[in-house]
Protein backbone atom coordinates (compact mmCIF):
# COMPACT_ATOMS: atom_id res chain seq x y z
CA UNK A 1 0.00 0.00 0.00
CA UNK A 2 1.13 3.56 -0.58
CA UNK A 3 1.25 4.21 3.16
CA UNK A 4 3.77 1.47 3.93
CA UNK A 5 6.60 3.98 4.17
CA UNK A 6 4.77 5.54 7.14
CA UNK A 7 4.38 2.27 9.03
CA UNK A 8 7.66 2.40 10.97
CA UNK A 9 6.69 5.83 12.32
CA UNK A 10 3.23 4.57 13.27
CA UNK A 11 4.69 1.52 15.01
CA UNK A 12 7.40 3.32 16.93
CA UNK A 13 6.80 2.95 20.67
CA UNK A 14 3.25 1.72 20.14
CA UNK A 15 1.74 -0.26 23.00
CA UNK A 16 -1.28 -1.71 21.29
CA UNK A 17 -2.90 -2.41 17.96
CA UNK A 18 -6.62 -2.40 17.20
CA UNK A 19 -7.58 -3.95 13.88
CA UNK A 20 -11.10 -3.15 12.68
CA UNK A 21 -12.49 -5.07 9.73
CA UNK A 22 -15.69 -5.94 7.92
CA UNK A 23 -16.35 -9.66 8.51
CA UNK A 24 -18.53 -9.81 5.39
CA UNK A 25 -15.62 -9.07 3.07
CA UNK A 26 -13.40 -12.11 2.38
CA UNK A 27 -10.63 -9.72 1.26
CA UNK A 28 -10.61 -8.17 4.75
CA UNK A 29 -10.05 -11.57 6.34
CA UNK A 30 -6.87 -11.95 4.25
CA UNK A 31 -5.78 -8.40 4.97
CA UNK A 32 -6.04 -8.70 8.74
CA UNK A 33 -3.45 -11.49 8.61
CA UNK A 34 -1.06 -9.05 6.93
CA UNK A 35 -1.82 -6.27 9.44
CA UNK A 36 -1.29 -8.69 12.33
CA UNK A 37 2.00 -9.88 10.87
CA UNK A 38 3.33 -6.35 10.26
CA UNK A 39 2.02 -4.52 13.29
CA UNK A 40 1.98 -7.18 16.01
CA UNK A 41 4.41 -9.99 15.22
CA UNK A 42 7.22 -7.88 13.76
CA UNK A 43 7.32 -5.33 16.58
CA UNK A 44 7.02 -7.64 18.55
CA UNK A 45 3.91 -7.07 20.65
CA UNK A 46 2.10 -9.64 22.76
CA UNK A 47 -1.15 -11.02 21.41
CA UNK A 48 -2.86 -9.48 24.42
CA UNK A 49 -1.81 -6.06 23.07
CA UNK A 50 -3.90 -6.62 19.96
CA UNK A 51 -7.67 -6.31 19.67
CA UNK A 52 -9.69 -7.44 16.65
CA UNK A 53 -12.98 -5.68 16.01
CA UNK A 54 -15.43 -7.23 13.55
CA UNK A 55 -17.60 -4.27 12.67
CA UNK A 56 -21.12 -4.99 11.47
CA UNK A 57 -22.85 -2.39 9.37
CA UNK A 58 -26.54 -1.70 10.05
CA UNK A 59 -28.68 -4.39 8.43
CA UNK A 60 -25.73 -6.70 7.78
CA UNK A 61 -25.97 -10.48 7.79
CA UNK A 62 -26.05 -12.00 11.25
CA UNK A 63 -24.29 -15.22 10.28
CA UNK A 64 -20.90 -13.52 10.52
CA UNK A 65 -21.36 -13.28 14.31
CA UNK A 66 -19.89 -16.77 14.81
CA UNK A 67 -16.80 -15.92 12.85
CA UNK A 68 -14.03 -18.49 13.14
CA UNK A 69 -10.63 -17.11 12.26
CA UNK A 70 -7.63 -19.26 11.38
CA UNK A 71 -4.42 -19.46 13.42
CA UNK A 72 -2.74 -17.16 14.52
CA UNK A 73 -5.67 -14.72 14.49
CA UNK A 74 -7.80 -17.09 16.55
CA UNK A 75 -5.52 -16.45 19.54
CA UNK A 76 -6.52 -12.77 19.62
CA UNK A 77 -9.33 -11.13 21.52
CA UNK A 78 -12.18 -10.64 19.02
CA UNK A 79 -15.16 -8.41 19.64
CA UNK A 80 -18.15 -7.76 17.44
CA UNK A 81 -19.28 -4.19 17.15
CA UNK A 82 -22.70 -3.15 16.05
CA UNK A 83 -23.17 0.42 17.13
CA UNK A 84 -26.89 0.42 16.41
CA UNK A 85 -27.65 -2.50 18.69
CA UNK A 86 -25.12 -2.46 21.47
CA UNK A 87 -22.73 0.49 21.68
CA UNK A 88 -22.40 0.02 25.46
CA UNK A 89 -21.01 -3.49 25.02
CA UNK A 90 -18.33 -2.23 22.65
CA UNK A 91 -17.43 0.59 25.04
CA UNK A 92 -16.99 -1.90 27.89
CA UNK A 93 -14.74 -4.12 25.76
CA UNK A 94 -12.59 -1.14 24.77
CA UNK A 95 -12.26 -0.15 28.42
CA UNK A 96 -11.16 -3.69 29.34
CA UNK A 97 -8.63 -3.66 26.51
CA UNK A 98 -7.17 -0.28 27.55
CA UNK A 99 -6.95 -1.42 31.18
CA UNK A 100 -5.02 -4.53 30.17
CA UNK A 101 -2.65 -2.38 28.09
CA UNK A 102 -2.00 -0.09 31.04
CA UNK A 103 -1.18 -3.13 33.18
CA UNK A 104 1.28 -4.42 30.56
CA UNK A 105 2.93 -0.99 30.21
CA UNK A 106 3.28 -0.58 33.98
CA UNK A 107 4.76 -4.07 34.38
CA UNK A 108 7.34 -3.51 31.65
CA UNK A 109 8.25 -0.12 33.13
CA UNK A 110 8.77 -1.72 36.54
CA UNK A 111 10.97 -4.39 34.97
CA UNK A 112 13.05 -1.70 33.24
CA UNK A 113 13.45 0.23 36.49
CA UNK A 114 14.49 -2.92 38.34
CA UNK A 115 17.07 -3.75 35.68
CA UNK A 116 18.52 -0.23 35.96
CA UNK A 117 18.72 -0.53 39.76
CA UNK A 118 20.26 -4.01 39.84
Amino acid sequence: SRFETCWPALMKDSHGVIIIFNPELPSHLKEIEMWYSCFVQQQPLLDSQCLLVAHHKPGSAEDTENLSLAYPLNKLKLIHSNLEEDPEDVRMEFMKYFRSLITIINESREREEMSIIS
